[in-house]
């Protein structure tokens, strides 16, 4: 006679079988997206590496809007969805600003407490919803971190419009500030509905800025 737990064990669906949901395939997008921009980002392309921000910025706000939309996921599609969710995030909010603090910055040894800072940030922040959640039911405690991918690709607008220095000096200040406020003791909304059409309509049209500076 089979264990129970075995049986439980062999009934369990496989690892792959969660990626070929919609929603866990769209946040798979945000996380080549994520990719791409730490890619360019060491390649000092960096008009490409934010493009490649704004759209884990987009497939990100995305998911959860396809997620709610389909009625038949089970219950552990979607805790896995969450988790994996959860995982991309670190790496599109909380490695691709510190990759691109010290790519800016020429791997220099001054820019390392800046890129640990935003990291270490979004690592205590994403373990701290993980565990409480949402305040009442449409209130984050700290900054959400995916705001931290739609102020850099805001702030890099002005890199080759002021000098390396001063913009290297703004970058540094942003990034630190942005992770203060992703730990901060304070409650910040979470944004729905409308947003998600703001938000496309940022990604478009700042690929087109930044795709027109790659090209001039």
């Amino acid at each position: 006679m089979t264990p129970p737990l075995k049986d439980a064990q062999q009934a369990r669906a496989s690892i792959l079988s969660f990626a070929i949901d919609l929603p866990n395939l769209c946040s798979l997008a945000g996380l080549f997206s994520a990719v791409i921009a730490i890619y360019f980002a060491f390649l000092e392309n960096f008009p490409a590496a934010m493009i490649g921000l704004l759209w884990a910025i987009f497939f990100d706000w995305s998911d959860g809007i396809i997620a709610r939309k389909m009625q038949a996921r089970t219950p552990e599609q979607s805790e896995f969805g969450g988790q994996l969710d959860s995982l991309i995030d670190i790496i599109s909010f909380g490695v691709c600003p510190a990759v691109l603090l010290l790519s800016y910055g020429d791997f220099s040894l001054w820019y390392l407490p800046g890129a640990f800072v935003i990291l270490a940030a979004g690592v205590l922040r994403l373990s701290y919803f993980n565990v409480f959640g949402l305040v009442k039911t449409s209130t984050y405690r700290g900054l959400a971190i995916d705001n931290n991918g739609i102020i850099l690709t805001l702030v890099f607008i002005l890199e080759g419009f002021v000098s390396t220095t001063i913009f290297a000096t703004t970058l540094y200040a942003v990034i630190v500030m942005l992770a203060l406020l992703n730990v901060a003791p304070i409650n910040t909304p979470k944004l729905t509905g409308r947003w998600y059409t703001v938000i496309t309509a940022y990604t478009l049209l700042l690929t087109m800025f930044y795709g027109w500076k790659i090209v001039t």
